[in-house]
């Protein structure tokens, strides 16, 4: 099989190909796209790096190409539709950096203690200067560490080499694994931002993490609170930062991103307490050479053993195929939404069992459907129906699957049960007619509630006026309620009301229902 590696990689990297038996290494850099057609031309597959850019036109010239592999994170110098549409894997290696990011964030944390920028800068200028320099130790201080990935992990270690109490805050982190890394998980945000010297994020930039650190977070912080930031620019507010370092309130802050690269805003990177870098996370000879082995390691597994790993896109299937498994796709990836966002975290164990006419079904397919609902909207990586179950393992999520021709009182049952904290939850869900989706039972409760929108799930005392009072705040809101359900075990007990919503309802009113008398729990769930 033929690999094209068409950029500039280690040789490490290369010879390591070379070796392999099976692969046959077509080493061309730096050629112009006609001339990289020419070699696409019996190519299966395609390594690259940021100088050759895959677009539609080359792959369309490339009829034997199975995979690309980008040595680095990005991929958006790959036309991945393209790619999706012809059913080529794309893939990148998004671990060969963690090392050296992680040294990174620790090398600014060091320089940032121990006034080194400055002193040495003093130095240089002629100056014998040490009392304008006093530093702080790690040893005895604690660090907390938003992001429990890869990196967030590695840094962790570190840290506590170095005698660091270890705070982080990851909900979708087990406390087991957390616990081998030395950390303690914070329950919340407010009790890490309350009893850390240092706080460091490790977290992707999504529309959740944009500008979470800003004025009504640092309030929250101790007094002379230091800060890092190698992870994305933007999630630290940096008009609030500076703020806040004028007002003495954070000490300092080490950044190696920023909200726009260069800087445009010499507000922040100019103050005398900022320590700052441009964007060198990953910039290490061993980084270079670790994707690139690490390119090479991925795309043989792909070609030779069939095995996938980190794969950004979703190959093409076979159609019939997809059609008869849409509704049952549909429903599994509706119940790994449901639990990750009624249980405000990722479980540690998950149990499918696939009932009646699910049973028959391609079962890996569908849990990795549930994995993808499950994991899409809180991990940093792109999650598809090839990567979910690897990044679920990854993150110490152990899955198993059963089937049964029996489904209680439905023809077909797929049924989720989740441990957090060594409590089960389990959410099972049905199809109605011939493609609807239907959530049937929720923690024992049997319900019929529509997975679609705005859902509001609560659990009450079974006492007259809930739904009254619950109506109201919602109409003072202008929401309207679309559908509703109920579900009790006893008269007189705890019964639970589900409602799909025309419109999301904010903060404010989540709390104001959960404080309606006879309320226990409330919770969101967005589709």
């Amino acid at each position: 099989m033929k690999v094209l590696v068409s950029d500039v990689v280690a040789q490490d990297a290369l010879a390591r190909l070379k070796a392999i038996a099976g692969i046959e290494v077509d080493y061309a850099p730096d050629l112009k796209p006609e001339e990289l057609k020419k070699h696409l031309a019996d190519a299966e597959g395609l390594i690259v790096r940021s100088a050759t850019k895959v677009t539609a036109d080359l792959i369309a010239a490339a009829p034997r190409l199975r995979c690309i592999v980008r040595a680095g994170v990005g991929v958006d110098t790959v036309d991945v539709a393209a790619a999706s549409r012809r059913g080529i894997i794309v893939m990148n290696t998004p671990g060969g950096n963690t090392l050296s990011t992680a040294e990174h964030t620790m090398a600014l944390l060091l320089a940032l203690s121990r006034n080194i920028y400055p002193a040495c800068a003093s130095l240089k200028g002629g100056k014998w200067d040490r009392r304008s320099f006093m530093g702080t130790q790690l040893a005895g201080k604690t660090i907390g560490i938003i992001g429990l990935g890869r990196i967030g992990l590695e840094v962790a270690r570190r840290c506590a080499a170095f005698g660091m109490t270890v705070l982080g805050y990851d909900p979708y982190v087990t406390p087991e694994r957390a616990k081998e890394h030395q950390v303690a998980l914070a329950g919340d945000l407010d009790e890490l931002y309350a009893r850390s010297d240092y706080i460091t994020v490790h977290v992707p930039m999504t529309d959740a993490t944009r500008g979470m650190l800003s004025t009504a977070q640092f309030a929250k912080m101790k007094d002379g609170v230091r800060l890092v930031n190698c992870a994305r620019g933007g999630i630290i507010d940096e008009a609030a930062l500076a703020e806040a370092i004028r007002r003495g309130k954070v000490a300092g802050a080490a950044l190696d991103v920023f909200e726009s690269e260069p800087p445009k805003n010499r507000e922040l990177v100019d103050l005398p307490q900022v320590l700052c870098t441009p964007h060198l996370g990953a910039s290490t000879e061993e980084a270079q050479i670790s994707v690139a082995i690490e390119a090479a390691e991925i795309i043989t597994d792909a070609l030779l053993h069939g095995r996938i790993r980190n794969a950004v896109n979703v190959p093409a299937i076979d159609a019939a195929e997809a059609a008869a498994l849409a509704p049952f796709a549909a429903l599994a990836r509706c119940l790994g939404v449901f639990h990750v966002q009624f249980l405000h975290r990722v479980p540690g164990r998950v149990a499918i069992t696939y009932a009646g006419e699910a049973a028959k079904l391609n079962a890996r397919y569908l849990t990795a459907h549930l994995l993808c609902g499950l994991l899409g909207s809180v991990l940093e990586e792109e999650i598809n129906l090839i990567n979910a179950p690897y990044l679920a393992e990854e993150r110490g999520i152990r899955v198993s699957e059963a089937t049964t021709p029996h489904s209680r009182d439905f023809a077909t049952l797929i049924s989720v049960k989740c441990v957090v904290d060594g409590e089960e939850h389990e959410v099972a869900g049905t199809i109605v007619g011939l493609s609807e989706p239907r959530i049937v039972v929720i923690d024992g409760y049997r319900v019929e509630a529509m997975p679609r929108g705005v859902m509001l799930v609560i659990f009450a005392d079974d006492k007259p006026g809930l739904i009254g009072n619950v109506g109201k705040l919602l109409g003072e809101k202008g929401i309207n309620i679309a559908a509703m359900t109920f579900g009790r075990k006893s008269a007189g007990g705890e019964a639970i009301t589900v409602l799909n919503l025309d419109g999301p309802l904010d903060e404010p009113a989540l709390r104001a229902i959960r404080a309606t008398p006879h309320v226990r729990q409330a919770h969101l769930v967005t589709f």
